[in-house]
């Protein structure tokens, strides 16, 4: 549940409220992953292109070298889900987030910018998630996805009394090693519920709202 889903086919969004004229028929489009923040490409879209990626839910470019639209991952596999579009305040350039299916960039990277910043806890939360759905032998996530909520529960609350211990005895270096593992157990036992770091960024998001309402 967790991550953002794809977009419904039925995007409430509107090609007529852009300036196409402002760059003869094309915007530039930023795309991000929904899900880590990262910046993965940039390219252009024509009206054509913004009505495919809404109507289809893949996302879709024109090609200025071929002069003809192409879906991101036509060839490659790599698509681009949709999740969401947004304008710029002058409405002459998009801001698309997706869920890529695979590598961006052509050369087998995440990003078409090599070091694009990410949410490293995301980017966690997403591996996690992965760990989950495919359980690899070896790996110590699948071990403690099967040895159930009960153990992932007791696993951070261990993990939370070391927290507390380094912060009143140790050095500043083995608290920060302290407070990563506890991130880890709980983004597992999250999931291990059904849950995930999104829905828990969206209650602090709320509260947040309310305590900036309540001055």
């Amino acid at each position: 549940m967790s991550s953002p889903k794809p977009a419904d086919s039925r995007a409430d969004f509107s090609a007529d409220t852009l300036d196409w004229q402002k760059g003869e028929g094309l915007l530039p489009a930023i795309v991000q992953d929904a899900a880590t923040r990262r910046v993965l490409m940039l390219g252009w879209m024509s009206r054509e292109a913004l009505e495919a990626t809404l109507h289809t839910g893949r996302v879709t470019f024109h090609s200025r070298s071929r002069q003809r639209l192409w879906v991101k991952g036509e060839t490659s596999g790599n698509f681009l889900a949709l999740v969401r579009v947004e304008a710029d305040c002058d409405g002459d350039a998009l801001l698309v987030q997706a869920l890529p299916q695979g590598p961006t960039c052509h050369l087998g990277r995440t990003s078409c910018f090599a070091d694009a910043p990410g949410d490293v806890l995301a980017e966690l939360d997403a591996l996690v998630a992965e760990r989950e759905r495919e359980r690899p032998p070896g790996s110590y996530t699948t071990v403690l996805f099967e040895g159930g909520t009960r153990r992932i529960a007791q696993k951070v609350g261990e993990e939370g009394v070391e927290v507390a211990l380094a912060a009143l005895a140790e050095r500043d270096e083995a608290l920060l090693g302290e407070a990563a593992d506890l991130l880890f157990h709980l983004l597992v036992l999250l999931r291990a519920r059904g849950l995930s770091l999104a829905e828990a960024l969206r209650v602090l998001a709320e509260r947040r709202g309310r305590a900036q309402r309540e001055g």
